[in-house]
């Protein structure tokens, strides 16, 4: 019983945050609104197929975690995190380095959604190739987003300033999308047993 509860605990959990960090953010509303997108459409999608395809608990707290470090960002835009401008103190750092955790997060969340539903779909197998795969899906997820922002700003402009969050680094794209292939494998050569694991309790049950 308590493993059942647990998903239903996370999206309560995510849904309190969403409506605390949404209700006034500090950063403008379309901004909020873009950087919160993957909630917003992600978490309907999770309940709609919790019944047919449900995840385990070891995913759904990912993505509660992976919510929450978008929700942040949304409220106070990236560059604008407290917590991000203490470290940039600390470590003497040029810029926030929030967007980089968020990035970080783009890569180690979705590799193991994707490695979890391609697995038990029987699309790949454990082995060498299947962590190339992956890698690749990652990065391609990454470079989706970064075309995603470049598109936002053709057609919005100035307002999407916010979005961007390039702190005035003109390699701020190819940053985004190295932390999230750090992210993704760090997160395979972390997890992947414990995943296969969770994969295999779940199938019991």
């Amino acid at each position: 019983m308590a493993v059942r509860r647990f998903p239903l605990g996370a999206l309560v959990g995510v849904g309190a945050a969403f409506l605390l960090l949404g209700w006034a953010p500090r950063a403008d509303r379309f901004t909020w609104f873009m950087e919160n997108l993957p909630v917003i459409v992600g978490a309907p999608l999770l309940v709609a197929t919790h019944r047919r395809f449900p995840l385990t608990n070891l995913l759904y707290g990912l993505l509660a975690l992976h919510a929450l470090v978008l929700m942040v960002g949304g409220h106070w835009t990236y560059a604008d995190v407290p917590a991000g401008h203490w470290v940039k103190g600390w470590l003497h750092l040029a810029r926030n380095p929030y967007d980089r955790l968020g990035h970080l997060f783009q890569g180690f969340m979705p590799v193991l959604l994707f490695r979890e539903v391609l697995l038990r779909k029987g699309v790949l197998k454990p082995g060498a190739w299947s962590v190339a795969v992956l890698l690749l899906m990652a990065l391609g997820l990454s470079a989706a987003y970064e075309l995603l922002e470049w598109q936002t700003a053709v057609w919005t402009g100035t307002a999407a300033d916010a979005f961007l969050g390039t702190q005035g680094d003109p390699w701020d794209t190819q940053w985004d999308m190295a932390c999230a292939l750090i992210g993704a494998i760090a997160a395979l050569a972390a997890l992947s047993r414990r995943q296969d694991r969770a994969m295999a309790a779940l199938a019991l049950r």
